[in-house]
């Protein structure tokens, strides 16, 4: 396996499993045609035929030689109302996946009010979210009579060229934060000292770069911080237009991620169990997960529809402290302009793909590295904006929940689909016990922007 997938492995906790889960809303799927689906489509990629197996020193890939579609899909009868299907999601969330077999399965519910509910979950080292939805991008046409034209792929074995890819990749952008020109230190200027002292000054600059990651100011003790039970519940918003989100961040100069952190923050405010007084001197961080793939030379960049994980992590400072929504809007812009011109993305992803590299005794120390740093998880995934169809029936609705590495209890995803957005909260019973206000509060923050109330 490569580092960047086995780290998944190598980083989860039992009472805190990396797991992905998806849930899409297809009206009038039956057991029958998606059973036709799971065995044509998706299996077509080899990698879900396969189960990680450890085997020192390193994670790999091991086809399972009795693998049967049956037994990655069970099939529920029942009537859900929404308040129902919340809790039955809820509960899966909570299911262990079989270490035995392939990890992932499929739950669906035909007969749920609303349309049929088709869950999924999957262990986070076959995919991250986006490869994931490339994987339903390529399976789910935008017409009913229309049929996947380009579809699967092939379980290469390839860490060879990926690690010294990576490695030089890696360095170069090191070298590039470093190399930065230090004023009066042309070429031809010839002189040995100006030379070495642009060589000092660069690697202080590197050196900054990378403390600016590894050191962030500690997370103020919170609610939030509460140790974790191992039981998790889930829930997710009415659908909203994404218009609302284009015309306040157009009104307002910012983008629409910036509108989403800002609701967060809203929400996560009267979440912290904090006095007004200790609000002010409050630090907390979102980790956000951001694609690299654009960034990556050929060799480890991913192929269309080619599974695998490629994001790092930036920790968004969330201005809980502020005083109305627009404050917050615009501290929020203020920390993530600054954050996408730092190497932190290509940073994280890089020392987290060094965690199977590493002794176990070396890789809770790596894991509280990153998620000390934060209180929450919040992922913002682009969908199609057109309707899709999966095996023929209409995709009402599509939601995913991101998994918590480490001690963080809370996970925000946000998901934009067919021109509606929603939010979905997962959450450790520890540090959360009622998901629904929190996204109540999330879609109160809109309320409060120009043009909304």
């Amino acid at each position: 396996m490569l580092p960047s997938d086995s780290a998944w492995l190598a980083l989860e906790q039992p009472d805190n499993p990396m797991t992905i889960t998806v849930m899409l809303r297809v009206e009038g799927l039956t057991a029958a045609r998606f059973r036709e689906f799971l065995n044509v489509y998706w299996v077509a990629w080899e990698r879900f035929l396969y189960r990680p197996v450890w085997r020192a020193p390193a994670w790999y890939w091991q086809a399972d030689p009795t693998f049967n579609s049956a037994r990655h899909l069970d099939v529920v009868q029942d009537r859900f109302d929404p308040a129902q299907l919340k809790d039955w999601v809820s509960t899966r969330l909570n299911d262990p996946l079989p270490v035995y077999r392939p990890l992932w399965k499929f739950w669906l519910a035909p007969n749920a009010e609303g349309g049929a509910a088709l869950l999924l979950r999957i262990h986070h080292c076959y995919a991250d979210g986006l490869a994931l939805l490339d994987v339903f991008d390529q399976l789910c046409p935008s017409s009913p009579r229309q049929y996947p034209a380009l579809y699967g792929a092939p379980e290469e074995a390839k860490l060879g060229q990926w690690t010294e890819v990576a490695q030089q990749w890696l360095g170069s952008m090191l070298a590039q934060v470093g190399a930065t020109a230090v004023p009066g230190a042309g070429a031809g200027s010839g002189s040995p000292q100006k030379h070495v002292g642009k060589a000092v000054q660069s690697g202080a600059r590197l050196v900054h770069k990378i403390s600016e990651f590894l050191i962030e100011d500690e997370e103020t003790p919170s609610d939030l911080k509460r140790p974790l039970l191992g039981r998790r519940r889930c829930s997710w918003s009415a659908p909203v237009e994404l218009e609302r989100f284009r015309k306040i961040a157009k009104s307002t100069h910012t983008t629409i991620n910036d509108v989403l952190l800002a609701c967060v923050a809203a929400a996560v405010r009267p979440k912290l169990g904090l006095a007004p007084e200790q609000l002010d001197n409050a630090v907390m961080h979102a980790a956000v997960p951001v694609d690299v793939r654009v960034q990556m030379p050929k060799g480890i960049k991913p192929e269309a529809g080619e599974l695998g994980n490629c994001f790092g992590t930036v920790f968004v400072p969330l201005p809980v402290d502020g005083e109305s929504a627009l404050e917050r809007l615009f501290r929020v812009k203020h920390e993530t302009r600054k954050l996408k011109k730092s190497i932190q993305p290509g940073l994280a992803w890089g020392l987290t793909a060094c965690a199977p590299l590493l002794p176990e005794v070396g890789r809770k120390p790596l894991a509280d590295l990153f998620y000390r740093k934060a209180s929450a998880v919040v992922s913002n995934v682009r969908g199609t904006a057109e309707t899709r169809y999966l095996a023929g029936c209409e995709i009402k609705e599509q939601m995913f929940w991101v998994p918590q590495a480490g001690d963080i209890g809370l996970g925000v995803s946000v998901v934009s689909y067919d021109g509606q957005v929603q939010f979905g909260v997962v959450a450790d019973d520890a540090v959360l016990a009622c998901p629904d206000d929190f996204l109540d509060d999330c879609l109160a923050e809109l309320e409060q922007f120009p043009g909304e109330s």
